[in-house]
């Protein structure tokens, strides 16, 4: 038998900074509802704090909208994080999802 020529996986930093891009991109230019976003992103999973992450990076804005309840949006911040590493799409492209 040949020797195993498989990478290790990723870091785990690495697969956690990659999913804040996702989460930052999931709740996109628009503000989503508090529970909504915690039904989807928050896990108890010690290795992937993803909301936690995001949440003290900055990223993450939550605001009180009057008939919307508690809301979270990406801030300013989060933004020219997800600008600097992730390019988007090109025009036309098909949307993931």
């Amino acid at each position: 038998m040949g020797a195993c020529t498989c990478l290790p996986p990723p870091a785990v930093a690495d697969t956690v900074d990659a999913l804040v891009l996702d989460l930052l991109e999931w709740v996109g230019s628009s503000a989503r509802p508090y529970a909504e976003v915690l039904e989807a992103w928050r896990t108890s999973c010690p290795r992937l704090p993803v909301w936690e992450e995001a949440n003290e990076r900055g990223f993450i804005a939550r605001c009180h909208e009057p008939g919307r309840g508690d809301l979270i949006a990406v801030s300013a911040t989060g933004l020219e994080h997800l600008r600097s590493h992730r390019t988007p799409a090109p025009a036309g492209a098909p949307s993931p999802g």
